[in-house]
């Protein structure tokens, strides 16, 4: 079975896809979709293995998620990636018959890992350190990892406990498609691609992200020719959670700017 699930909310007249990150669902962004909902129309995707598409067959692989969704969003659709879900938004941006308008990277890196040429990055042993962990308990892994998202935010323990309620809300993820998820943030490095897509981007850091430095996105946003940085001051790497006005608001610019 290779259908995904994508969930609509709002009716505005901009169309808006959500990529999710790792271990996680389309149902996460609801604070967020909540600030939108007047705005924009909303395609929330539940990427291949996780939520409502825990069925799929479809390979965890940024190619492969943007040929599924071709006819099933919007032509010309902002797009919104958080985290590992960044990945397919990059993707999308390169496919024609999806033609975004603009992108929005929330929490995003080209590269996860750290290479000589990329210091802003997860160290390499920490990663492999963090696989092992996931292969032995993936439960107690992807609480810590839910800790990590927003350590260091202002409202750390109120986005903690809207994570923790939420993750697991659509089902348990396999954990094989964990392992794969992990896998794609390992080998994925899409700095050189930045280079050649033309679209309006918006590079949205959270300055306390703890898993994302803010160096790598001002990077990444400097390297495309319509990148654009903009630093939450008080956000850690899930920042639509508790900074999502300051998001919507952001995205509303970004619609501005590309229409």
């Amino acid at each position: 079975m290779n259908e995904l699930s994508i969930e609509t909310h709002g009716r505005g007249a901009w169309a808006l896809v959500l990529i999710h990150g790792w271990a996680m669902h389309g149902g996460i962004f609801a604070p967020l979709m909540a600030e939108l909902a007047t705005d924009f129309t909303l395609y929330a995707v539940d990427l291949p293995g996780h939520g409502y598409s825990r069925e799929s067959t479809l390979a965890l692989d940024p190619d492969a998620v943007r040929s599924a969704l071709r006819g099933r969003v919007p032509a010309g659709a902002l797009w919104l990636g958080w985290s590992m879900g960044g990945l397919f938004a990059l993707a999308a941006a390169r496919d024609e018959t999806l033609a975004p308008r603009a992108l929005a990277l929330l929490s995003v890196t080209p590269r996860f890992v750290q290479a000589p040429d990329w210091p802003q990055a997860m160290p390499r042993q920490q990663f492999a350190a963090f696989a092992q962990a996931l292969a032995a308990d993936y439960r107690a892994t992807v609480n810590r990892f839910l800790a990590l998202e927003v350590l260091g935010d202002a409202g750390a323990q109120t986005d903690l406990r809207a994570l923790r309620r939420d993750v697991f809300a659509r089902g348990e993820p396999d954990p094989a498609r964990l392992r794969e998820g992990l896998e794609l943030l390992q080998h994925s490095d899409l700095r050189d691609a930045l280079r050649g897509i033309a679209q309006p981007a918006l590079w949205l850091a959270g300055r306390r992200d703890r898993l994302v430095p803010p160096a790598a996105q001002r990077r990444a946003a400097q390297a495309m020719p319509q990148g654009q940085y903009v630093e939450l001051e008080h956000a850690a790497h899930a920042g639509f959670i508790g900074h999502a006005h300051e998001v919507a608001a952001a995205l509303r610019q970004l619609a501005e700017r590309a229409a």
